[in-house]
């Protein structure tokens, strides 16, 4: 297989889990053999929600409603799958129990006070950061790529903190693919609004991400699939944050 057509199966492969798009996969790779097309989906995902805000923003809609449309258009794209890790870490990392009872609190798929929290935070965030951003359409697809750029890093160099679920049964991505991911977040992000503010995102995105996973391996020993999902959000809203001190 050629260097095109194998990116292209890790693309449909990053999508079909990453979103709620109607892709069909006749034979899917292991989810850490597609981690060059984490970013390339991130960019879709933001495409879509950029394609909302610009909408929303020809017919009149006022910024802050616009931005809430382009979040849910986003959420709607991926099926809440970050969001519903970010709500779980919430929920487990910041109660104050044992290991084995934050593992078991982030399986169960009730919501509680900190994961309720952490979802108005970040959506609350993500839509008041975007709305004050002039590019906005531009932004949003650099921090989707950017946001979803660092997990295979993550997945590579982090400890699994439990023998079974969605992130041992990921696999470990190889070195190389590590850095492509991360090479096509930054690039996609240069490409889309300028090399200054793309490297201030990034770094600023990776930060949170790292944050997150820091912490996860101080509570947890590891990371799970729901810390990922939590580390995603961390650097959306840290990358469109950082954006806003530019204006």
């Amino acid at each position: 297989m050629d260097w095109i057509a194998s990116l292209r199966l890790e693309l449909t492969t990053s999508l079909a889990f990453l979103t709620r798009l109607p892709i069909r996969l006749d034979q899917p790779l292991p989810l850490a053999e597609a981690v060059r097309g984490f970013p390339l989906a991130g960019t879709l995902i933001g495409a879509i929600a950029a394609i909302v805000l610009t909408l929303a923003h020809w017919v009149g809609i006022p910024a802050l409603p616009a931005a809430l449309l382009a979040v849910g258009a986003a959420i709607m794209a991926t099926g809440a799958l970050h969001e519903d890790g970010l709500a779980d870490s919430a929920d487990g990392l910041f109660s104050g129990a044992s290991r084995e009872r934050v593992l078991e609190i982030m399986r169960d798929s009730r919501i509680g006070t900190f994961g309720a929290l952490a979802l108005i935070l970040s959506v609350g965030l993500r839509a008041s950061a975007l709305s004050v951003l002039v590019e906005g359409a531009a932004a949003l697809i650099a921090v989707h790529a950017l946001s979803r750029a660092w997990l295979p890093w993550l997945m590579r160099n982090g400890s699994l903190a439990r023998s079974d679920g969605l992130a041992a049964s990921a696999g470990r991505p190889e070195g190389d693919d590590v850095l492509w991911a991360a090479g096509f977040g930054v690039v996609i992000a240069m490409i889309g609004i300028g090399i200054g503010p793309a490297l201030l995102a990034a770094a600023v995105s990776v930060a949170c991400a790292l944050g997150v996973a820091a912490l996860a391996r101080w509570r947890l020993g590891g990371y799970t699939g729901d810390t990922l999902g939590a580390a995603q959000q961390a650097a959306e809203i840290g990358a469109l944050l950082a954006l806003t001190t530019l204006l």
